[in-house]
């Protein structure tokens, strides 16, 4: 009788339960780094959900109507300096959320119209940076401008062509002495402002702070890196 020599059962039992081991260590490690990225991933998405709803409020719902007339005049990359002009202007709110009665020649919040707030604010947008570029001025000046007018990109590039707090300090009062009844803060001494009481020298800086938290929180197709890069 020929005798065959056989392994070890317990040999192959080893085998069999060392290579299960390594198979559920790997599973083991696989699923915990896919519970581990969609953790982070539905965090992520929480915190930009509520970046959205906590920087920019009531200014949201107009930023599809401000990209639609921003792209009439092809400055559809600039969603995000207009809603951050909205949120310094008004945070959303009002039948005038852009402020931009004066710039049509109107009284303030004569506009009543949200729609046509917006229409008349990007017009206004479009012609200050049209003449800031023409003038050379660094874009702070242009974003300045939409609450001291226009005439502060003439004096900014009379100037050296880049905006500063102290250059539109200088300008404000220039306004305030040709009508010192009219721009007095409305008699307040404690207000930030006095005695520099045209507009607000502080603008620009505010407007910069909204783009940047805006560009921050929300979602890439409103991002905008060259309005970012012009701060």
């Amino acid at each position: 009788m020929k005798y065959t020599k056989k392994k070890p059962k317990k040999k192959k039992q080893v085998q069999r339960n060392f290579n299960l081991a390594i198979l559920l260590f790997i599973a083991f490690i696989g699923f915990f780094l896919l519970d581990r990225f969609l953790d982070l991933y539905n965090q992520s998405f929480k915190k930009m959900n509520v970046g959205v709803n906590s920087s920019i409020g009531e200014v949201a719902k107009y930023t599809p109507m401000i990209e639609k007339e921003l792209k009439k005049v092809g400055l559809d990359g600039h969603t995000v300096t207009v809603a951050a002009l909205m949120m310094q202007e008004s945070r959303g709110k009002g039948g005038d959320p852009m402020q931009a009665s004066e710039s049509a020649g109107l009284a303030p919040n004569t506009i009543q119209d949200p729609k046509q707030s917006v229409q008349q604010g990007v017009k206004y947008f479009n012609r200050v940076v049209e003449y800031g570029n023409k003038k050379q001025v660094d874009f702070p000046t242009v974003i300045q401008s939409y609450n001291m007018g226009i005439g502060y990109i003439d004096f900014v590039a009379k100037n050296g062509g880049k905006h500063s707090e102290e250059l539109a300090k200088k300008f404000s009062m220039i306004q305030v002495e040709k009508n010192p009844q009219t721009y007095n803060c409305g008699g307040d001494k404690n207000n930030f402002r006095y005695p520099y009481c045209y507009g607000d020298f502080t603008y620009s800086t505010k407007v910069a702070k909204h783009i940047e938290s805006i560009t921050v929180s929300i979602p890439a197709s409103l991002g905008e890196a060259t309005t970012k890069r012009s701060f």
